[in-house]
């Protein structure tokens, strides 16, 4: 797979310090991969990176003082070349969507056997994308089964697709403003977008109104 001499250098930002030690014994062992150096919050890794810059990063989205999702965006701005595995409890299809729109090459969550957290730094620095298996059939899943929503969500949809204002719908639907305001956020949440023009090119390209 790899045609290295150098081992991959990797940074581990999690705040789990259990997690960290396994992580660490984990690739004392492995041929290929080395840890340069562990962060347990988003400032500590951003002082790392200004020192040095490693081949992968694997960041937990849960940190304690910054989100990793923001994160992560951040470190791909700043340093393209760094690969990011995500490495998380999180397993909902929105969240794991927003880290590859931000810059992400691999999601394992924190269960994943030991074989998968491996090759997944091998393979991101192989330029390929790796989704652990339960991600991967996550994301299987929901691309066969489009989102589901309920009538008064797609009510709402078609609305906002067709233009009208918060007001406007509010009226239409016999809600008040606030309601509506309330569905509008559940639905950016419920479809992973990350604002109104999303909203509504998500909507006609997956055919939900």
């Amino acid at each position: 797979m790899m045609t290295r001499q150098d081992k991959i250098n990797i940074l581990i930002v999690d705040d789990h310090r259990i997690l960290v030690e396994g992580l660490k014994k984990l690739f004392e062992n492995s041929a290929v991969i080395q840890v340069m150096d562990v962060a347990f919050t988003g400032m500590e890794c951003r002082t790392i990176l200004t020192k040095m810059v490693p081949d992968v990063i694997l960041l937990d989205i849960n940190l304690p003082d910054i989100s990793g999702i923001d994160l992560c965006k951040e470190i791909k701005e700043r340093y393209p070349e760094t690969k990011i595995v995500v490495l998380s409890s999180f397993n909902e299809y929105a969240i794991v969507r927003r880290m590859f729109e931000n810059g992400a090459s691999g999601y394992v969550v924190k269960n994943a056997m030991p074989e998968e957290i491996i090759m997944s730094v091998e393979m991101v620095m192989d330029n390929k994308v790796f989704l652990c298996e339960e991600i991967d059939l996550l994301m299987r899943n929901r691309t066969h089964n489009p989102v589901w929503l309920t009538p008064r969500e797609k009510e709402l949809l078609r609305f906002i697709v067709d233009g009208y204002t918060n007001p406007e719908i509010a009226e239409k639907m016999y809600l008040g403003v606030e309601t509506i305001n309330s569905y509008r956020k559940n639905l950016l949440v419920k479809l992973g977008a990350k604002n109104t023009a999303v909203l509504v090119r998500m909507a006609l390209e997956q055919k939900l109104v």
